[in-house]
């Protein structure tokens, strides 16, 4: 595949066997079968990866299954309202809001306005961009409503575990407590034990529609660990 395909369509259940260790792409599967291929990326030591998703990149077509998938997931939480995590974070939320039947969503941000409050805000940093911290913040008219509400947060992505942290910060800052966590992907285990926070098993509410390994290489391809 070349770079700009990946992220465009979904293959047929049983399409590529996931076992497979593979020098180009990841096979990640949706709860129905379905498999979207993932491009790779290579980390520091050369010797593990990881499986890319970049949501905003992604098709209509894909987008809106990973929505759909996250939003059946999600339906037995009745949600009220669904909070979004920029940036990435805010395409997937605003897709599963839609998904739910909501007519909005609540996109919090990195760009202060003039009239949001300093004390509203918590610094944010990501895994894809370590050495770019800023803050997350929200928008005051929003907190109405949210305030008492049955709440999902989303980001695309869960990783490290520093931006969903960061979110979490923020909401239980402003007296929110999310009943659920979402993501279109869990990207390894290194996530679980940072979120939990002041005695919350934050970790126990994250959900996604698909987890992907820290992949390594054997010599000819990627395989998931032993």
């Amino acid at each position: 595949m070349q770079p700009h395909d990946f992220w465009q369509e979904l293959d047929a259940p049983g399409t590529f066997d996931p076992m497979v260790e593979r020098a180009d792409f990841y096979v990640a599967e949706l709860p129905d079968g379905r498999q979207l291929r993932l491009p790779i990326r290579v980390l520091a030591d050369r010797e593990h990866a990881l499986a890319s998703l970049i949501v905003n990149q992604a098709s209509f077509t894909v987008l809106d299954a990973l929505a759909e998938t996250l939003a059946k997931r999600m339906a037995a939480y009745d949600i009220d309202v669904v909070a979004g995590l920029p940036t990435l974070g805010l395409t997937l939320a605003a897709a599963v809001a839609r998904a739910l039947g909501h007519t909005r969503y609540v996109p919090l941000g990195t760009s202060r306005k003039f009239w949001y409050r300093e004390e509203l805000s918590v610094p944010l940093s990501s895994i894809t961009t370590p050495n770019q911290e800023k803050r997350l913040y929200i928008d005051p008219r929003m907190l109405p409503l949210l305030e008492g509400k049955r709440v999902a947060l989303i980001d695309d992505v869960i990783s490290s575990g520093a931006s969903i942290v960061a979110g979490l910060s923020l909401l239980t800052y402003c007296g929110i407590e999310p009943v659920v966590i979402g993501a279109a992907m869990l990207q390894s285990e290194r996530w679980r034990d940072r979120v939990d926070l002041g005695g919350k098993r934050w970790s126990e509410k994250i959900i996604g529609v698909f987890s992907t390994p820290i992949l390594e290489w054997s010599g000819s391809g990627w395989r998931r660990p032993s």
